[in-house]
Formats: C-alpha cells, structure tokens, sequence
C-alpha cells in the first residue's frame, strides 16, 4: 500500500469519527477537543524535552490537565482562559532558569488555546454545529486543494526554509477550495450573512496554512520529520490538526469579538 492510499484511508477513518463526534457535540465534542490539547501538548514536549525538562512538563501536563477538565465541564470561558492564563505564567516561571520555559510554556498555551477554542466553538446550538462545519470545510479543503493544486502545478516554493514541500501555487488553490468549501457550508446551512462568511472563509483558509508552516517550523527547529507516529501516512497529532487549531482559534476570536466568549458561534452564523 503506498503512502498516500494509507494517507487516504486514514484521513476517511478520522473524518468519520470527527464529524459523528461533531453532530453528537456536548461532551463528547469537548473530551474531543481535550483529546487534540493533550495530544498536541504531549508531542510537543516529546519534541523539545529533555531529560533535565520532565519535571517542570510533567507540572504543565497537570496545569493543563485543570484546564481541559473546566472545559469539558462547562466552566464559563472567561474563568477557562483564566485558569489557562495562570498556568503557562506557572510553567514559565517553573522554566526561568534555562530555556525550557519558551518550549514547554509555549507549548502549554499552544496547546491550551487550540483546544479551548475549538471545544467553546461548539455551542449546544445549530449554530455552533454550522460553526464548526464551517471550520471543517475550510481547513480541510484548503489541506487537500493545496496538496493536489501544489503537486499538478508546482512552481516556486511557498517557504522554502521552512517546508520546502509547499508551492505558492499549492497556496493559491488551497485559499480558492477552502473558500468554495466553506461557503457551500454556509449556503446550505441557510447562514445569513454569506458576503462576511465569506471573508472569514478566506482568513480561516491563511491562517490554517500559516499554522501548517508554524508546525513545520517547530519540527525543523527541533530535528524530527513527524511530531508523532499515531496516525498511519499522518504521522501525529500536531501533523494533522496544525492548521485546524490555528483556525479555530482564529474563528473562536472572531466571534467572541462580535457576540461574547460564550457564544461565539451565535453571532457570525445567524442562520434564516
């Protein structure tokens, strides 16, 4: 089986399992969005740990422990980003002393906000169901669309210090299918304000390719080709959802700027 049947086959799997979680939201969606912090935080620390770093990480696992457990119980957002607030100042101070504390206090908030994020994304509304649809749509269409757009098209590299694998062209396809991905969430969802979706599409599928470079990024400062080996031709976990947590908090900002921290997704998907 080559790589990229298995590629396929796993992300068909994934796919399935994430959207049953999706429809199903409440606690199962959070312990999901737990789940991706837990996983991001531990290949994180795996990356950049040393012998002389497990205990102040094995501190921030606990600290981070707290704040998915506020999560998954419905604690209002405010107090979240709260407790998530205290703990990577905790984490960095744990690490004053050598140079951990950028690692692992990054990597706490990191993992930290991309799992709040997507977790207060979905609300027990339909509106928070679209949202993350929505989400989906544009960060997984923008994955596939650039991956194939890149390999047909090819042309000069998108960063090439970075991922020398991505093309400006693989970019450019990637914006246009997330945007068209989305935007048929929208439209079928019945969304009101499909002109200003539309836009955030657009920024959803940027910054979901900034927060696939950021990853890369990471793994080339810290030598290692995959941030794990769970997923069968993904690697881990931070391979699959880097650009997802991106967006999502992207997302979540959004529309906690324009309807509060609890109810994000009410304000940008106002459906007819």
């Amino acid at each position: 089986m080559s790589n990229l049947q298995l590629r396929i086959i796993s992300s068909v799997v994934l796919v399935a399992v994430v959207v049953a979680l999706t429809m199903a939201g409440g606690m199962a969606f959070r312990l999901l969005a737990a789940a991706i912090a837990g996983g991001v935080f531990y290949e994180w620390c795996a990356m950049s740990g040393t012998a002389a770093l497990r205990r102040q990480q094995w501190v921030s696992a606990l600290l981070l422990a707290v704040v998915l457990v506020a999560l998954v119980v419905r604690v209002p957002a405010a107090a979240i980003f709260g407790l998530l607030a205290i703990a990577v100042i905790i984490a960095w101070l744990l690490g004053r002393f050598g140079q951990a504390d950028r690692w692992t206090a990054g990597g706490l908030a990191y993992a930290g906000l991309s799992g709040v994020s997507l977790g207060l994304l979905r609300e027990e509304s339909s509106a928070g169901l679209v949202a993350i649809l929505f989400l989906f749509a544009a960060v997984w269409a923008t994955d596939v669309c650039a991956y194939f757009v890149g390999r047909a098209v090819g042309g000069p590299k998108l960063a090439p210090s970075i991922s020398p694998g991505k093309t400006r062209s693989g970019a450019l396809g990637g914006a246009v299918g997330g945007v068209l991905a989305a935007m048929l969430v929208a439209y079928f969802s019945g969304a009101a304000n499909l002109a200003a979706l539309a836009v955030i599409a657009l920024l959803l599928s940027v910054v979901s390719q900034a927060g696939d470079l950021f990853e890369s990024w990471v793994k080339r400062r810290h030598g290692v080709k995959d941030s794990g080996s769970i997923i069968p031709g993904h690697g881990g976990v931070m391979d699959r959802v880097d650009g997802l947590v991106a967006a999502a908090l992207a997302l979540y900002l959004i529309g906690a700027l324009s309807g509060g921290a609890d109810t994000p997704a009410q304000a940008l998907f106002a459906i007819h």
